[in-house]
């Protein structure tokens, strides 16, 4: 009767223990599939966060690809962007550390979305500034034009386009003058009659430049080569001078001007030949010349 008590108590404890050892492999297949799920969500998640970051960094490329010029600020934020990358990539899969990258995402998308505004805005402006020295361009091409042809025979015109401030002549005259004793000036060509020089041009309209006092620099040169008049001396920064017979000042207002000035003989009478007279603006930018002879 003893053992028969003693080969049930050993049955019994041989079953709690295969119900025990059944609770431990299923509790132990159960952390198994949970620890592979928890597993596979991170690598998910992982590759979520990578998969965002590349897309950070595809849209930063696009817009340095479309800059014109070199934006510092989008080449090191898109350099930000590939470090993270490589992070993300060589870490262990850790509930934390993705938190703490996601996180991260959203401020770099919000810092891509101010980026990329202000390199938008960047691009518009330099769109504008094209167009208005496009504008400018055509603008002072049709003045040139309508220019007469002693403006259009002075090779210095090409930089009225590059200076779009520049003043310009659209008439240039020149004629030698006898004073009567009236005070009435009258035409002549006789180098004994003439007593001076009388210049006189048109400075054509420009709504783009400096209204105010301006001056240019008239210089006559007599058929030996001489400087008649003033005979002063003008300089730029630059280094460039002119030697100067009469500095004529006016008052601009932006529309077309007439001016008249004179340069006298040096001695007792003009001598016979050809004379050059040019005319310079303030930097000294030939603006035009022409000839004429006295008998």
């Amino acid at each position: 009767m003893t053992e028969s008590k003693n080969n049930n108590g050993l049955k019994v404890i041989a079953i709690l223990l295969g119900v025990v050892l059944a609770g431990t492999l299923f509790y132990t297949a159960s952390l198994y599939n949970d620890k592979k799920e928890t597993t596979a969500k991170l690598t998910n998640e992982k590759n979520l966060v990578v998969e965002d970051l590349n897309n950070l960094k595809a849209d930063y490329d696009r817009a340095i690809e479309e800059s014109e010029t070199t934006n510092q600020e989008l080449v090191e934020a898109r350099n930000r962007i590939a470090q993270y990358i490589d992070s993300v990539k060589t870490m262990k899969a850790d509930i934390s550390a993705l938190y703490r990258y996601r996180r991260q995402v959203r401020s770099l998308e919000k810092e891509r979305e101010f980026l990329l505004a202000q390199n938008d805005s960047l691009r518009k402006s330099n769109t504008l500034l094209a167009m208005e020295r496009d504008s400018t361009f055509v603008a002072l091409e049709k003045q040139t034009i309508l220019s007469d042809s002693l403006v259009t025979q002075n090779t210095q015109l090409a930089k009225v386009v590059e200076i779009g401030s520049a003043l310009n002549l659209s008439k240039f005259s020149i004629d030698a003058v006898k004073e009567r004793t009236s005070g009435k000036l009258v035409s002549t060509n006789r180098a004994t009659r003439a007593d001076k020089i009388k210049i006189c041009y048109t400075v054509a309209g420009n709504n783009i430049a400096t209204s105010g006092d301006r001056q240019f620099y008239i210089q006559v040169v007599d058929p030996a080569g001489n400087i008649l008049g003033e005979n002063g001396t003008a300089s730029t920064e630059e280094g460039q001078s002119v030697t100067y017979s009469k500095v004529s000042n006016f008052f601009y207002e932006n529309s077309a001007l007439d001016v008249c000035d004179y340069v006298s003989k040096s001695g007792d009478k003009f001598a016979k030949g050809n004379y050059e007279v040019k005319v310079y603006d303030a930097k000294l930018r030939e603006l035009s010349t022409s000839k004429f002879a006295l008998k």
